[in-house]
């Protein structure tokens, strides 16, 4: 199994004054990259709709290594950094990569699932978690504890 990746391409509005690719954009292209995810394991956005529930990020930690330009092509990519045993909790981790192979940054998420209606996290149904296991996981993969309270918590 590999890394989920796709190519690609810094536009204008990605790229800031000093005409690198700007913190920001990296934020945007991970989550693009998420859902181009989700939608070629067969769990369209529309289904996240129709269930009302969706991904909700905590946290998100950003590294950068080597400038993307505007128009420069590169490769993002989406793994699981760590996950709680219920799925209720996640840690992606997208790597963007230079066409030369050079890494040029590196965002790490953590988050949850999150029911729309109710507002508060949930574990995932079993489609979905099938779904997030189809990742592969980093080297430094972790288990996370679950965000469901434990019973004698929630009294």
């Amino acid at each position: 199994m590999s890394k989920f990746t796709r190519t690609l391409r810094a536009g204008w509005t990605d790229v800031d004054f000093n005409m690198h690719m700007r913190n920001t954009a990296y934020l945007d292209r991970a989550v693009d990259i998420r859902m181009m995810f989700f939608a070629a394991s067969g769990f369209a956005v529309t289904e996240f709709a129709e269930r009302k529930i969706g991904p909700v990020v905590m946290k998100d930690e950003a590294e950068y290594f080597k400038e993307i330009r505007l128009l420069d092509e590169f490769h993002g990519s989406l793994e699981s950094a760590g996950s709680s045993e219920d799925g209720s909790r996640f840690r992606l981790r997208n790597e963007f990569t230079r066409l030369d192979g050079q890494l040029a940054a590196r965002i790490t998420s953590a988050g949850g699932w999150l029911d729309l209606a109710a507002r508060k996290l949930i574990v995932p149904p079993p489609d979905l978690l099938a779904v997030m296991r189809q990742l592969v996981r980093t080297q430094d993969f972790e288990i996370l504890p679950s965000s469901r309270k434990r019973d004698s918590e929630a009294r």
